[in-house]
């Protein structure tokens, strides 16, 4: 058989990227009351109440407290609704997002 100068092509394999990833973090602050925190983190970020109250504390200890991670999208969404329910009930607690290293 001839050779006829033709190469075979290898396959290439197109893996598309996972989004980035973003953290939702409770800010502590002096005012809202502690079981409010614990209803918000049930209610906005479906987690059992144990673990919204170590979530509370650890905010309350430390100043802040990573409560999830999520795409940019539902990050900043979570974070905006829970922090606008706040507002709503007349408590300056703020969530914030950041991407995750």
């Amino acid at each position: 058989m001839a050779d006829t100068g033709t190469k075979t092509r290898p396959q290439t394999t197109i893996k598309t990227a996972r989004p980035p990833l973003h953290k939702v973090i409770l800010v502590n602050d002096d005012f809202t009351p502690r079981a409010f925190v614990v209803r918000l983190l049930k209610a906005e970020f479906r987690v059992p109440e144990a673990q919204a109250s170590v979530i509370m504390l650890t905010a309350h200890t430390k100043g802040s407290c990573v409560v999830a991670v999520f795409t940019r999208e539902i990050a900043e969404e979570k974070a905006t609704r829970a922090t606008e329910m706040a507002r709503s009930e007349g408590y300056p607690l703020l969530f914030t997002t950041e991407p995750e290293q």
